[in-house]
C-alpha cells in the first residue's frame, strides 16, 4: 500500500513528491559470540524448557498446569483456581505490571531483549535461517540471485523449519487448555475438537508470521511497550550506550596503530554494532526506541576491541549520568517506591494464597412462605445450599448452624464431594417459640471438613418468624 503527497521545499521553491509509506529493508543479521550472547541462550534454554516441558509434568493424576475452561477450573501445581478467584489473576497481572516498571526504571527494556517471548522465537527463527541459508553475507548474496534449484532448496528448508517450530509451539500452547497426552493421540487420529484445530492453526500462523515474517516490526510498530517505556527511563537507568567521547571521532585504521596519531577515537567504523542488531539501528545515534537492550551490539564491539588490543566497553550498558562524567545512583526514589509497593504486593498475594480456604459455600431461602409452623408448634426455615470442595482431594464436610439459643438444624450428618465437585441439599431449621427474639434474626452457618478442621467457611443468612412472636 503506498500514498504519496506533495510538498513544498521552501529552500529552493520546489515540489517533492513523498511517500508516507516506507517499505519494509530486509535486516540480515550477523550472529556474534559473546557475554550477552551466551545469557540470552541459557535464560532462553530455560524459558523454552519450562515452556515446552511444564505440561508434561504430572501432579495428583493429572496434568500440572491445566486450564480446564469447560469446567471452570485452573489447575496449576498444587493449587486449583476457580472464576470466584478471578480477583487473584487481576492481583498477579498487577504484580507483574509493577515487576516490569521496576525492572525497566532499573535497567531499560532488557526484558525484551532476553525474556520476550517475540524476541525469544525471533532468536530461534535467524539461528534456523542461518544453518539453512548460510552467514549474513551468503543470505544476502542468495536474496540477489534468481531462484535456482538450490536456493529453492535452501528456502524450502527454511520455511518448513519454521513451520514445524511453530506448530510445536501452537500444539504447546493448545495444550495448556487440553491435555497434552490427549491432544496429540487426537491430532494423528483426526479426531480433535474443532476449536482445538482452529486455535492450532492460528497460534502458528501467528508465530510463524511474527517471528518469521514481521521479527522487528512487531517491536518498533506494534508492541506498545516501545512507545511509553521512555516515560520510565531517567538518567540513572542501565541502558545499552556508545561512548561517543571515547569513540569519535571515528576511522578505520590498521591493528596495532595508536589512534592518538591519526587523531581518532576507538571506533573503527565497523558497523559490526549494526550488521548484529535485530532491530536494524545504529547505537552510535544514541538512544532509540528500537532499542531493545540485547546487548548483541556490546558483544560485537567488545570482540572488534579485544582484536585491536583497545579496552572494551566503547558500546555498554551504563547511565546517561555516567556519560556525562557525574555520579549514578541505583538507589532512587521512583526505583524505590517500585521495589516497596512490588514487595508488599507480592507478600500479601503469598499470604492470600497460602491463608486461602478451598471450600465455598452459597444459601438461598427456600421457595415458598418465609416461615411455617411445625404441627408441633415451632418454627421452621428450609434453606438450599451449594458446597463446592475447591481442593484437589476428595472431601467430607459436616454442617452446624449458631446465632439463636435453643435452634435446631435438620441435615445430612456428612456430605462427600468428589475434587473440584459440588454437591447441593435442602436443610432445615427449627426454633421454639419462645426463643424467637425478633421476627427476623441473623444465623451463620459453617461448614468444614471432616479430615481438616482449618478448612472452614462460614456464610450468614437469617432465620424469619410470625412478627407477633
Amino acid at each position: 500500500m503506498t500514498q504519496k503527497i506533495e510538498v513544498k521545499d521552501v529552500t529552493d521553491n520546489t515540489v517533492k513528491t513523498v511517500d508516507l509509506y516506507q517499505e519494509r529493508e530486509k535486516i540480515y543479521v550477523r550472529r556474534i559470540k559473546g557475554f550477552y550472547r551466551s545469557l540470552r541462550v541459557y535464560g532462553g534454554a530455560f524459558l523454552f524448557a519450562a515452556y515446552f516441558g511444564t505440561l508434561w509434568l504430572n501432579w495428583n493424576g493429572r496434568q500440572a498446569v491445566w486450564f480446564d475452561l469447560p469446567s471452570r477450573q485452573f489447575h496449576v501445581f498444587g493449587i486449583t483456581f476457580w472464576p470466584q478467584d478471578f480477583m487473584l489473576l487481576s492481583w498477579a497481572l498487577i504484580i507483574c505490571a509493577f515487576a516490569l516498571f521496576f525492572i525497566t526504571v532499573f535497567a531499560g527494556r532488557v526484558w525484551c531483549g532476553y525474556t520476550c517471548p517475540q524476541s525469544a522465537w525471533t532468536w530461534i527463527f535467524m539461528f534456523i535461517e542461518e544453518k539453512t541459508e548460510g552467514k549474513r553475507n551468503a543470505r544476502i548474496k542468495l536474496d540477489e540471485q534468481p531462484m535456482t534449484l538450490l536456493k529453492f532448496g535452501r528456502k524450502f528448508a527454511k520455511h518448513l523449519l519454521w513451520v514445524l517450530v511453530a506448530l510445536a509451539t501452537a500444539i504447546t500452547f493448545v495444550g495448556y487448555f487440553t491435555p497434552i497426552r490427549q491432544l496429540i493421540p487426537d491430532l494423528f487420529t483426526f479426531s480433535t475438537s474443532a476449536w482445538a484445530v482452529f486455535w492450532i492453526a492460528f497460534f502458528t500462523l501467528a508465530t510463524y508470521g511474527n517471528a518469521g515474517w514481521l521479527r522487528e516490526q512487531v517491536c518498533i510498530y506494534m508492541c506498545p511497550y516501545a512507545r511509553f517505556q521512555a516515560v520510565m527511563f531517567d538518567q540513572d537507568t542501565l541502558i545499552v550506550s556508545y561512548d561517543e567521547k571515547r569513540g569519535e571521532p571515528r576511522g578505520s585504521r590498521r591493528r596495532g596503530i595508536d589512534p592518538q596519531e591519526l587523531n581518532l577515537g576507538d571506533c573503527i567504523d565497523c558497523d559490526l554494532c549494526v550488521q548484529v542488531c535485530p532491530t536494524g539501528i545504529d547505537i552510535r545515534d544514541g538512544l532509540q526506541y528500537e532499542c531493545i537492550g540485547c546487548a548483541a551490539c556490546i558483544d560485537a564491539c567488545d570482540s572488534v576491541m579485544d582484536k585491536m588490543g583497545y579496552e572494551p566497553g566503547l558500546i555498554r550498558y551504563t547511565t546517561e549520568h555516567a556519560l556525562e562524567g557525574k555520579p549514578s545512583h541505583i538507589l532512587r526514589p521512583r526505583l524505590i517506591g517500585y521495589a516497596a509497593a512490588l514487595t508488599i504486593m507480592v507478600v500479601l498475594f503469598a499470604w492470600v494464597i497460602a491463608t486461602r480456604v478451598p471450600l465455598e459455600m452459597s444459601i438461598e431461602r427456600g421457595r415458598g412462605a418465609l416461615h411455617r409452623i411445625t404441627p408441633q408448634g415451632q418454627i421452621e426455615n428450609s434453606y438450599n445450599i451449594q458446597l463446592m470442595n475447591m481442593s484437589q482431594v476428595d472431601r467430607s464436610y459436616t454442617l452446624s448452624v449458631a446465632g439463636l439459643e435453643g435452634i435446631e438444624l435438620i441435615a445430612p450428618g456428612q456430605i462427600d464431594i468428589g475434587a473440584g465437585g459440588e454437591a447441593e441439599f435442602t436443610v432445615r431449621l427449627v426454633l421454639p417459640p419462645e426463643d424467637l427474639t425478633l421476627p427476623n434474626n441473623d444465623v451463620f452457618f459453617t461448614a468444614t471438613a471432616v479430615d481438616d478442621s482449618q478448612v472452614s467457611t462460614e456464610t450468614e443468612s437469617r432465620f424469619f418468624g410470625p412478627a407477633n412472636f
